[in-house]
């Protein structure tokens, strides 16, 4: 298959030089366009997107410099490389052309020989840029594929559970996570609370994501996914079921995934008729009881990170929620989030803005979602932001 010619855009206002520089092109086999003023010239790159532009400056209706700085202010235009051709030779008029991204600057009359040879590095570099472009493409694509598939890793949606009220709030900071959450049901009507941070950010903490995630998940209730298939779990006491599943857990990450990854974690198992809930807290910031805007205790950790150290003893809290108060589990973006002068949105503001009192489970996570939305402004998100309030309705 033959490679296409490359294109060529000459803007000139004068007929003889552009007839002069086509015949010159078509001899080194490229295919030519023109325009005879700046502004037929950008409506030409829009409808024709030529490989490379050979520019003059004064010119009618809109001069050379001002098709530069259109060229450089549009995104899908930029990377098209611009040569100028002026009788404008004196150093200021290079140096601007030069500063609004032309690649070079040849004075009239001009060197054949020359102009080939700007040519053919503008269009080499244009060829490199078109590849890099495709491969960023591609890239994000993959990127956006992950993320798609991350997304099945969390509730599509959360139990409806009479005389409770459960929500969430996620958002990541970048195309994949290393935040996870999970709601769902357990054997004896009871109800499985999950949420964790893996370290770092990026791809690597979205696959450990997606390991920690569905190792927990799995051995936390093993017989629903038997297949008809009876698997003692060493009973189904929450006590029993919360340490299996997490020892197993991080016995596995520590003895086959042998890397620097790890996760904070805490997992509860609550029982919906009495209100008990027993737990580990593995390293993860407390989750907070609040009643009626006050807070009544703060679950600290039980135990160490999950999968730094194999055969760790991770403990058992328990606590009783009563009428009207208030699980919130939270994850470390909440606190470190930064605003557009670097600073964080800390401890102290995130207790002020939970400590009044609200109407329900998502009032709440609104009410702290705008608050760290309005805080944070137009910086860039700094870490994943994951929140999950359970509140027992009076």
């Amino acid at each position: 298959m033959m490679e296409k010619r490359p294109k060529i855009l000459i803007v000139d206002d004068e007929p003889f030089n552009i007839d002069y520089l086509e015949q010159e092109l078509e001899d080194l086999d490229y295919e030519t366009i023109s325009a005879g003023n700046g502004q037929a010239a950008l409506e030409l790159v829009e409808a024709e997107s030529p490989d490379m532009i050979l520019l003059d400056i004064m010119m009618p209706v809109m001069d050379g410099f001002e098709v530069l700085s259109r060229l450089k202010a549009e995104k899908s235009w930029r990377d098209i490389p611009v040569v100028v051709i002026s009788a404008m030779s004196d150093m200021n008029s290079v140096v601007k052309a030069i500063e609004l991204g032309a690649e070079d600057y040849l004075p009239k009359p001009f060197d054949p020989t020359l102009l080939q040879a700007r040519l053919n590095a503008g269009l080499e570099k244009k060829r490199l840029r078109d590849l890099e472009q495709l491969y960023l493409r591609g890239l994000e694509r993959e990127l956006e594929i992950g993320r798609e598939i991350q997304a099945g890793f969390l509730p599509d949606e959360i139990p409806e559970i009479y005389g409770w009220e459960i929500r969430s709030y996620f958002k990541a900071a970048r195309e994949v996570a290393g935040d996870f959450y999970d709601v769902f049901y357990l054997p004896e009507g009871k109800i499985g609370l999950m949420l964790g941070d893996v370290c770092d950010k990026g791809v690597g903490s979205a696959l450990y994501m997606a390991l920690f995630r569905s190792l927990l998940r799995a051995t936390s209730n093993m017989n629903a996914f038997a297949g008809g298939l009876n698997i003692n779990n060493s009973g189904y006491e929450s006590v029993n079921l919360i340490k299996y599943a997490i020892t197993l857990t991080n016995n596995y990450i520590c003895s086959v995934h042998q890397s620097a990854m790890f996760a904070t974690l805490f997992f509860g198992v609550l029982d919906p008729l009495s209100g008990d809930l027993q737990y580990i807290n593995a390293g993860h910031e407390p989750p907070l009881i609040i009643h009626k805007g006050q807070i009544k205790s703060k679950l600290m950790p039980t135990g160490p990170v999950v999968g730094v150290i194999e055969d760790m003893d991770f403990s058992v809290g328990d606590i009783k929620l009563e009428p009207d108060d208030l699980l919130l589990i939270y994850s470390d973006g909440v606190t470190d989030a930064q605003n557009a002068n670097g600073e964080m949105f800390e401890e102290e503001r995130f207790i002020s803005i939970i400590s009044q009192p609200v109407l329900s489970a998502e009032s709440l996570i609104n009410h702290i979602v705008s608050s760290m939305n309005t805080f944070i402004g137009e910086a860039v998100q700094f870490d994943d932001i994951t929140l999950l309030a359970v509140l027992r309705k009076s």
